[in-house]
């Protein structure tokens, strides 16, 4: 009986094709960040749980995938794990679940040595013990831009521009971003009269807004608080949308945003997002071809001082990388730069002239891969087209680089 040789259930091998694609579109992002002035970063994967688990990250706390104690102290572990013990007794690290949680450590160990304002670009994986469905996964890239030690609208306008701009790098210029306010929230549940210990319950059930809608909503919430919230909130929920006005804290950004990207935010007085820490402006990235967000992030100014006793503001956004790459058609460009050189026999001859020729091209730019000819010339061309490659040329003993005819797979 054949073994099970499939990737873990939530995480996925990538074709080459695939991983191409991948690393075009997120060199694009990249690219796109680093001319705004964002510098790039690299934390470790793992984190001490501790951290991981402090309180910071939300939810997504309980999706974080533990790592073991090793020898001795996993021995000594295993010894005094009693009836009231559990299993994080056993754990000392954690893989990071998302990059804030990590940023603010990294930033905490770092900041002597980093700008008065920081501007953080992050990209890599992250885990999560996720229950894998269409669009979960339990390992998935993210990709991050942050600023930290602005208190200042501006730090807002600068991430909202710089993710704007990125999204048209990669082809998502129809993108649009959702923005609201935790000080709003929070003066519209004292409104609907929410008591302050029920603010987080209240907020993480109007959160669910766009998949149980406002009946749904206002059925919850009069299960938790009452009629009388309910009903306050069934009509806020049913004048939602009718003449909104940009408020007054969030005025400045959309000037500034709206003049360089003109219609690109919308205001959203129902949007919440999830994390607890958010403490201002929040943000959710929308796509019209997309059922979900493919972004967002907020101002969290009370995380990093959790580990400086300081306080510090931060701010930042995330492009929900997977989402959009589903979004973006296969470039086409990379195949006009590559070409597959074929040599006609594997003579030494026929094989330092294919070198010789590889080293010319590529020194002009070109993607260049050789291979022998194989008795069926046209499988081979199927296969390189179907492998991203553009172009092909034979190459024999007497080929020069101004004799080689280039020609285009199919």
């Amino acid at each position: 009986m054949a073994k099970d040789v499939n990737a873990p259930r939530g995480m996925r091998d990538f074709l080459p094709t695939d991983k191409a694609k991948r690393e075009a579109v997120l060199g694009q992002i990249r690219t796109t960040y680093r001319s705004l002035g964002f510098q790039e970063i690299e934390a470790p994967a793992l984190e001490n749980l501790e951290r991981l688990t402090s309180g910071q990250g939300g939810d997504n706390e309980k999706l974080a995938y533990r790592v073991m104690k090793r020898g001795a102290e996993l021995d000594s572990a295993l010894e005094q794990l009693g009836e009231a013990g559990s299993v994080d007794d056993l754990a000392d690290l954690g893989l990071r679940y998302d990059l804030t949680v990590p940023l603010t450590r990294y930033y905490a160990t770092n900041h002597a040595k980093l700008p008065t304002v920081f501007k953080a670009i992050q990209t890599g994986p992250v885990w999560r013990a996720e229950r894998p469905q269409k669009g979960r996964y339990r390992q998935f890239n993210q990709c991050d831009i942050d600023i930290i030690g602005d208190s200042s609208l501006l730090a807002e306008i600068e991430l909202l521009n710089a993710s704007l701009d990125a999204l048209l790098a990669i082809g998502l210029g129809e993108a649009v971003i959702r923005v609201n306010h935790r000080e709003l929230l929070i003066r519209l549940l004292e409104e609907l009269g929410v008591p302050g210990d029920g603010h987080g319950s209240a907020m993480i059930i109007i959160d669910k807004l766009d998949k149980i809608e406002a009946d749904g909503v206002t059925t919850e919430l009069r299960e938790r608080f009452g009629d009388a919230v309910a009903d306050k909130a069934g009509a806020w929920l049913s004048s939602v949308g009718k003449g909104l006005q940009v408020p007054a804290e969030l005025q400045p950004i959309f000037d500034a945003v709206l003049a360089r990207h003109p219609g690109k935010l919308r205001f959203d007085p129902t949007l919440v997002r999830g994390m607890g820490y958010y403490t201002g402006p929040i943000f959710e990235i929308e796509h019209p071809e997309s059922g979900s967000s493919i972004g967002g992030g907020g101002r969290y100014d009370g995380m990093v001082g959790k580990w400086l006793a300081t306080d510090v503001p931060a701010v930042g956004i995330s492009i929900g990388f997977e989402r959009a790459i589903e979004l973006i058609a296969v470039a086409a460009e990379a195949q006009s730069h590559s070409v597959v050189l074929v040599l006609d026999d594997a003579s030494s001859q026929v094989i330092s002239k294919a070198l010789e020729l590889q080293a010319l091209l590529i020194a002009g730019g070109s993607l260049v891969r050789l291979e022998i000819r194989p008795k069926k010339l046209n499988n081979l061309l199927d296969s390189m087209k179907e492998q991203g490659f553009g172009n092909f040329a034979i190459v024999d003993s007497q080929s020069t680089i101004s004799s080689l005819e280039i020609k285009p797979i199919g």
